[in-house]
């Protein structure tokens, strides 16, 4: 399955969601990296609900050109903070045993579980300070 196609049957599983959710609030924000063409998952999108695009919008990942990493004196990969925002997510995420070692039959269940691991993670934090 490709990232595309992932995407479109995530949001198209939740179409419920975007119907119900009022047009005058700010539009949901998706971050894309550039594996992701959003014209196309656009299309795709509006066939299933004609309004979705009022109420959700794409927007790519900024990618460092070659002369952005000259003048850092980088080369190969440099994190975005954008999108290394996700790749910690995805961190935190690996550290709750539960979600690692043991895989959900439902996707409420799973949901859960992901919530219980942020609000741990969170509580920590608040601990802390």
């Amino acid at each position: 399955m490709s990232d595309d196609s992932g995407l479109i049957e995530l949001l198209s599983q939740n179409l419920e969601y975007f119907r119900a959710k009022p047009v005058n609030i700010p539009k949901i924000t998706i971050l894309l990296d550039h594996g992701y063409h959003p014209d196309k998952i656009a299309t795709v999108l509006q066939t299933l609900y004609p309004r979705i695009l009022t109420k959700i919008r794409f927007q790519l990942a900024p990618k460092p050109t070659k002369t952005e990493k000259a003048v850092l004196g980088k080369t190969g990969f440099v994190p975005v903070a954008t999108r290394w925002v996700i790749e910690r997510s995805n961190a935190w995420m690996e550290r709750c045993k539960s979600l690692v070692k043991n895989f959900e039959r439902t996707l409420a269940h799973a949901t859960s579980k992901l919530n219980l691991c942020f609000i741990r993670l969170m509580l920590k934090r608040l601990a802390q300070a």
